[in-house]
């Protein structure tokens, strides 16, 4: 049998070599892909895995049995953080308060007024903080009043979700001081019911984004800015 008899009939020589030569220039190409997508499957499934994992973590905070520190930070965000860490300073936890990222249009007798303190209170013990601007601006902001006064162990007093980014800038900022976590919480994540409301999940969501984000940086030492109004308006002046 010669070479033409060979070939399977109605299926031109040339066109079974063409086919071949496109095979061999598709493998490499299906082995990239299926690569890169294991690849995407694999970052999606350690997302997934640590977006759960820091949401068993919220959910799982709970305030000290018995508070007891030099001194207590509130990282404004609302009043009802700023009540309990009052509550807190009228208990004697701490001998003194900084409410970190105060609006420069809100003074200490608007905020007395709002949380019904006494004038005493807050003309010995209380310390109003107007120059942070973000989370990074509160850790500098309390590294620095920290400084300032000499304290080891202070209270942090925030929203439950925003607890573990504001543990971990304020140990960037400040690896000398104890930071005890005095978490307030406004909805039970416990009973999972967070899954099925839109609202909460995107709260979540946000701050484990910005957590994910922070952690990155920490680890690979990127500078970033002080997060503090007068070096951004300094900047900004430059």
């Amino acid at each position: 049998m010669n070479a033409l008899e060979r070939v399977k009939p109605g299926l031109p020589q040339g066109a079974r070599a063409e086919g071949g030569r496109g095979g061999r220039r598709r493998g490499p190409l299906r082995i990239a892909v299926r690569v890169v997508l294991l690849c995407l499957f694999l970052v999606a499934a350690a997302g997934v895995a640590g977006f759960l994992y820091f949401a068993e973590t919220v959910a799982g905070l709970e305030v000290p049995a018995d508070p007891k520190a030099d001194a207590i930070v509130v990282l404004t965000g609302g009043y009802q953080r700023i009540d309990h860490a009052i509550g807190l300073l009228e208990s004697g936890a701490g001998g003194r308060l900084l409410i970190s990222g105060v609006n420069p249009a809100t003074s200490g007798n608007q905020i007395r007024r709002l949380t019904q303190s006494s004038s005493a209170l807050f003309e010995c013990c209380v310390d109003m903080g107007y120059d942070a601007m973000d989370t990074i601006g509160n850790a500098n902001e309390t590294a620095r009043w920290i400084s300032d006064h000499g304290f080891r162990r202070v209270l942090v007093v925030t929203n439950n979700y925003h607890m573990p980014r504001s543990l971990l800038e304020l140990k960037l900022s400040d690896r000398r001081t104890e930071f005890v976590a005095y978490p307030v919480v406004n909805t039970d994540l416990r009973n999972g019911n967070w899954l099925r409301q839109p609202g909460i999940l995107r709260a979540l969501l946000s701050e484990y984004i910005k957590y994910s984000v922070a952690r990155l940086r920490a680890v690979a030492g990127a500078r970033t800015s002080t997060g503090l109004r007068g070096d951004m308006m300094g900047v900004a002046g430059g």
